[in-house]
């Protein structure tokens, strides 16, 4: 960087790196949307064909395998994230207080929640609190 540095200048770096921040922060909100709300279909095809078909546990690790072979370097598609997936569903859906907040918090934060939260207040408590903290996001530090 060059030593020039007229008046003004770092007020308007300033205001850019802000920008930028928040532009960032933006997109990594839409990816997220997107991510969960493919994951919420995935669970719930799992759960629906395994209800109608009664498929059992290998169909999970074939898909997983399938997928994985057909999207390589694309993480998240593993039998253990399947699982985690369908179990997200499962115990997601028809949960009127927690649907609106299924968006607004990062998968990551959702399998934490799952982990360690097994009643629908307590669930609801942490999600709120991780959107309004917006924890685990950089930005926000």
């Amino acid at each position: 960087m060059s030593a020039i540095n007229p008046r003004g200048y770092s007020e308007l770096l300033a205001d850019i790196k802000k920008r930028i921040r928040s532009a960032q922060y933006e997109a990594l909100k839409a990816v997220n949307v997107h991510l969960i709300q493919l994951y919420w279909d995935i669970g719930k095809s799992i759960v629906e064909k395994q209800q109608q078909t009664g498929w059992g546990k290998s169909v999970v690790e074939n898909l997983a395998k399938d997928l994985q072979d057909e999207f390589p370097g694309i993480r998240g598609f593993s039998a253990q994230n399947l699982w985690l997936i369908r179990q997200f569903y499962e115990e997601y859906q028809g949960k009127g207080i927690l649907q609106p907040l299924i968006r607004e918090i990062g998968w990551a934060h959702h399998t934490v929640i799952m982990s360690k939260c097994k009643d629908v207040q307590e669930r609801q408590f942490y999600a709120l609190e991780t959107k309004k903290l917006r924890w685990g996001n950089e930005s926000a530090a």
